[in-house]
């Protein structure tokens, strides 16, 4: 599923990213690779959607956080 259904304050853990090379870099630099557990912190309509990982805080935008899958 998507990390945009995630509720927040659920812990999910990556499994892929649709996405082209760019944003796979990306997303790697910022920690989130297959396997990380990932803290929705913050997922609202408006807004930034906010992500802990490894007790950093992240914001995504929509965009990109329809891209990660988790499970």
């Amino acid at each position: 599923m998507p990390l945009t259904i995630v509720q927040p304050g659920r812990r999910v853990r990556l499994v892929a990213v649709n996405a082209g090379q760019g944003l796979h870099g990306q997303l790697a630099a910022m920690g989130l690779v297959p396997g990380v557990e990932i803290d929705v912190i913050r997922n609202s309509l408006h807004g930034p959607f906010i992500i802990a990982v490894k007790g950093t805080r992240i914001m995504l935008g929509r965009g990109m956080a329809q891209k990660i899958m988790v499970a």
